[in-house]
């Protein structure tokens, strides 16, 4: 146990506050009220965890480094002086953590990573001083928390990132073959690739390949396409069947009223993320990723592009959806019609409206010659608005 002298507990996790209070009012100063006493960062690895408990009365600094079990960090906080708040940064462990100590009534708070403050001159970074830091920013009141998902949500999105990773897959291994063919002269030109009249002619092109090792290639990167395949298609009906009974299905429902979000796009937004209510019509955009970048000084305003922040799976849903508002809007497509069928009058017709509204944007901006690239990632962030407004539809 280290303990602080009074001057350097200020300056380890004090200070800032400090200089704060001394520009509020008094009447502030009264009001304000200690919101733990102990900050503890952890920093969590697969074998190991790592803690650092920061007390803010005494300024005491307490480290020790665990075994990933959550017991054995239970009975290290049962020793510290409460009330406790604990903090770590999401990433591959995931939230079983958060979840345990909330059931054992320990307030947790995941960081989101890309939010965490850190001095541009600390080029050292080990395990003890990321704990610490997150114990100081906690202490602070400095950290950006993430929501954790349910165990029936975190399911869903394991689902739906598994068939996101068969699409990924199944580029690759598409891209693979195509350009097997291609070093021997082998192009495809009757149409459009991947149908079933392609992979008729794909089957047929291995007698043009004579050498045995290029057709045990080709065998190999062929069932490797038709394997992701399949297992896509597994996915498919898996997604189907859940947005059809589960928790997500009205929400699902209701986001389908709008062109280019059909069940697997529907439930994808549902999932990730998760509750519509903690955002708003203008903050989505920004929470995507889907706002431009901007750096301005003074008189002058520079924008960039998106600044591709957030749920990144979430972002390339909408982006691909905001190419279907680009055609002329049909009521009467079949396809949405039956889509309409499962929603309820308000949602339909708030549907409508965005339908409308989405594809005289896209005309607008066709009209000024705008790069349609950089038109679709502004109908992007307005189809995310449309899409809360949807989702947050009272019931």
């Amino acid at each position: 146990m280290t303990r602080l002298r009074p001057r350097l507990q200020v300056d380890v996790g004090c200070r800032w506050a400090k200089a704060f209070a001394c520009q509020v009012e008094p009447q502030l100063q009264e009001a304000s009220v200690r919101i733990q006493r102990t900050s503890v960062g952890l920093d969590v690895h697969a074998r190991s965890v790592v803690v650092a408990a920061l007390d803010g009365v005494t300024g005491e600094i307490q480290r020790a480094r665990l075994t990933p079990q959550y017991r054995d960090l239970a009975g290290w906080l049962e020793q510290l002086p409460g009330p406790i708040v604990v903090t770590y940064e999401a990433g591959p462990t995931g939230f079983g953590l958060a979840r345990f100590l909330a059931a054992a009534g320990v307030e947790c708070r995941v960081a989101a990573p890309s939010k965490l403050q850190r001095p541009t001159g600390d080029r050292v970074k080990t395990d003890a001083r990321d704990a610490l830091h997150l114990a100081k920013l906690l202490h602070l009141g400095e950290i950006v928390e993430v929501a954790v998902p349910s165990l029936s949500q975190e399911a869903a999105r394991d689902l739906v990132r598994a068939r996101e990773d068969a699409r990924s897959d199944l580029m690759g291994a598409r891209h693979r073959l195509s350009k097997l063919l291609l070093r021997y002269g082998l192009v495809y030109y009757n149409g459009k690739a991947w149908t079933g009249i392609h992979d008729t002619w794909l089957r047929q092109q291995r007698r043009e390949l004579t050498l045995p090792g290029t057709q045990f290639a080709f065998d190999a990167a062929y069932e490797s396409v038709v394997a992701i395949v399949d297992r896509r298609s597994r996915l498919d009906a898996a997604i189907e069947q859940m947005a059809a009974e589960s928790e997500f299905t009205p929400v699902v429902n209701r986001l389908g009223c709008l062109r280019g979000v059909s069940t697997l796009t529907a439930f994808g937004l549902a999932v990730e993320i998760g509750d519509w209510h903690r955002l708003t019509g203008r903050s989505i955009g920004a929470y995507l990723g889907l706002v431009p970048t901007e750096s301005s000084s003074g008189g002058s305003r520079s924008q960039g592009g998106i600044t591709k922040t957030g749920n990144g799976h979430a972002r390339r849903l909408l982006v691909e959806a905001a190419w279907h508002h680009r055609p002329r809007y049909n009521a009467t497509s079949l396809p949405l019609r039956r889509r309409w069928d499962r929603a309820d009058a308000l949602a339909r017709a708030r549907g409508h409206a965005g339908n409308q509204r989405l594809h005289a944007r896209w005309e607008a901006f066709d009209a000024r010659s705008k790069k349609p690239t950089v038109a679709n990632a502004a109908i992007a962030r307005e189809l995310a608005g449309w899409c809360w407004s949807l989702a947050t539809i009272a019931e």
